[in-house]
């Protein structure tokens, strides 16, 4: 179970692997990162700049100028840097669990905002409602975007624990 937030590191990986690209700015940075996101999540200014600088400060990437754009702080990723992104990668990819937490977690909050007589959320009829119709059309969008990006969505009967068996990785229930 996380905490909150996105999982810890997310955006220094983010930072890094759009550095790597090509020299970036901070908005740019923000920009992009909304972008990856389908426009649903951007972290805030005070989240990437101060990565920037850190990197800078550490050597994963240094500043550079831009003639036609002297009022842009630009940054580039050095060896170092490449260095550090190829540990944020491996680092990256054993956090898929914590990502399913956020993403599960709050979809539990919305049903429960929906379904959980202990809230009594008053929405107005022309805005988006914590109901079955606005839940179904949520999962629906996941259900496209998984066909989309990796091809027909199979129903899954397992219990979590069987899954968890089948797949080979720790199942915990509390």
């Amino acid at each position: 179970m996380r905490k909150s937030g996105p999982p810890k590191g997310l955006i220094s990986y983010l930072v890094l692997e759009l550095l790597d690209e090509k020299p970036r700015y901070g908005y740019e940075i923000l920009k992009e990162i909304n972008d990856i996101s389908g426009g649903h999540w951007e972290p805030s200014y005070g989240s990437v700049y101060p990565i920037l600088y850190k990197f800078e400060d550490k050597g994963w990437a240094t500043r550079i100028e831009r003639e036609t754009e002297s009022d842009r702080k630009y940054f580039e990723l050095t060896d170092s840097g490449r260095e550090e992104l190829a540990e944020k990668r491996r680092e990256s990819g054993g956090k898929a669990a914590d990502f399913a937490d956020i993403i599960l977690g709050f979809y539990h909050v919305y049903v429960a905002f929906a379904t959980d007589d202990r809230f009594e959320v008053e929405t107005p009829d022309d805005v988006w409602r914590f109901d079955e119709t606005f839940s179904s059309w949520i999962i629906e969008q996941l259900i496209r975007h998984h066909e989309r990006d990796f091809g027909t969505f199979e129903r899954i009967d397992e219990t979590p624990a069987e899954f968890y068996e089948r797949e080979g990785v720790e199942f915990d229930d509390s």
